[in-house]
């Protein structure tokens, strides 16, 4: 096995404004959603404790619902995108 170094872009000078911040919470949410939905299509279902064998995970409940550490995942994914995106020369506007 070879050794992995991650070796991501740097976003940390990236300032994001109040109006993408914004998005970046519905996009968690979002990111919840899509991974709940995969986990349920593939047989998980909710569980107080996580089981692989069992199929059973305690976050399989609504975005709203989770502790604020697993909200903190799925933020730091998406601020990271739109972070990456931007950085990237990319515009990000609504319509």
């Amino acid at each position: 096995m070879t050794m992995y170094t991650p070796n991501p872009i740097k976003t940390d000078d990236m300032i994001l404004s109040d109006e993408i911040l914004a998005l970046s919470e519905l996009l968690a949410k979002n990111t919840h959603e899509v991974w709940a939905q995969g986990r349920i299509s593939d047989g998980w279902r909710y569980g107080e404790k996580r089981d692989d064998r069992e199929k059973l995970h305690p976050c399989l409940v609504a975005y709203e619902e989770l502790s604020e550490a697993e909200k903190d995942y799925d933020r730091n994914t998406a601020l990271e995108t739109l972070k990456l995106i931007i950085k990237l020369g990319y515009t990000i506007e609504r319509k």
